[in-house]
């Protein structure tokens, strides 16, 4: 049993960073600490909780059971300390949180320079981590903190989870340029039906699913396309399509982003593709966090003038 009056109750957030980052360079580097000042902490931790808490694997540091069965119920505790001081005023300038941002390397063009450029000024102390997680599961990463924040399409959530809506998209087609069976296709001109349906597609889909909304668009016209590849990251599939004679449905906003350095054109779809809505995610527990709600604020931003409703038609 562990002795309140004597424990030190910063060590939990030693416990939370290894937790979280696994290794004992990163976790000072999220608090503010040196690595003999996190393994100190370390030792203690054993010391007190009677437990080797963490074992040595290649260059990082795994969890033992009896840590990983702490991990979440910790993590909501800081939490709601965190809540509880939220009346303290944010100060961005003295920031040193952290923060992983689940999305598609569509945001790693579109959005994180920005972001970056802004962070680095206003919150040079804060860290942000983008990473890739399987859309299925963006809820739950929200649920067991592999994420903070989510930008997902705009599905139904849990009721824990809140949302914002973000931007919405187009789809266009792009193919490369002097693609030898799009001659007589103008560039932003709708790519004919028969022809749509006839040519190879390169689809993203980090599962590797070979239909999306552009099959289930096709299907209420009772017409299918033939998806020959799949691509886990959207620039594999507009530099695919840069070098081959595979066509394939892209986000509006990235279309017209890659083709000012690609050599890609911009063609409509023969059936209508959405738009589809783009939503922020992040769970309820977070809400009243002031630098969740800071990091929220500057994504939306950001995000807004994305919206299709500022786009122009595909040249």
């Amino acid at each position: 049993m562990v002795n309140l009056a004597t424990f030190d109750l910063n060590l939990l957030r030693v416990l939370d960073a290894l937790l979280r980052e696994g290794s004992t360079v990163r976790a000072g580097e999220r608090l503010g600490l040196s690595q003999p000042a996190v393994s100190a902490a370390l030792g203690r931790l054993r010391a007190a909780l009677g437990d080797d808490l963490f074992v040595r694997v290649g260059q990082g540091l795994q969890p033992t059971d009896f840590a990983k069965g702490l991990e979440v119920e910790l993590r909501q505790m800081l939490d709601q300390i965190g809540t509880l001081l939220s009346n303290v005023p944010f100060d961005p300038a003295t920031s040193r949180d952290s923060f992983r941002i689940s999305g598609a390397d569509f945001f790693a063009e579109l959005m994180m320079p920005a972001l970056g450029a802004r962070v680095s000024k206003l919150a040079p102390g804060m860290r942000l981590h983008l990473v890739d997680l399987v859309p299925t599961s963006d809820a739950a990463s929200l649920e067991r903190y592999m994420a903070d924040i989510a930008l997902v399409p705009g599905l139904k959530m849990p009721d824990w989870v809140e949302t914002q809506r973000v931007f919405s998209s187009p789809y266009y087609v792009i193919a490369r340029k002097d693609h030898p069976r799009l001659g007589r296709v103008a560039p932003g001109a709708v790519v004919p039906l028969d022809l749509y349906c006839d040519l190879g597609h390169v689809l993203f889909s980090p599962e590797g699913n070979p239909a999306s909304v552009g099959d289930k668009a096709l299907a209420a016209v009772g017409r299918s396309r033939q998806v020959v590849m799949t691509m886990p990251f959207f620039s594999g599939v507009y530099l695919a399509v840069a070098a081959s004679d595979l066509i394939a449905l892209l986000p509006g906003q990235l279309a017209l982003h890659v083709a000012k350095r690609l050599p890609i054109d911009l063609y409509r779809p023969p059936v209508p593709v959405g738009p589809e809505t783009l939503q922020m995610i992040w769970h309820r527990r977070q809400s009243q966090n002031p630098a969740h709600q800071w990091l929220r604020g500057h994504i939306a931003e950001i995000l807004a003038p994305l919206d299709d409703q500022h786009l122009p038609e595909a040249p």
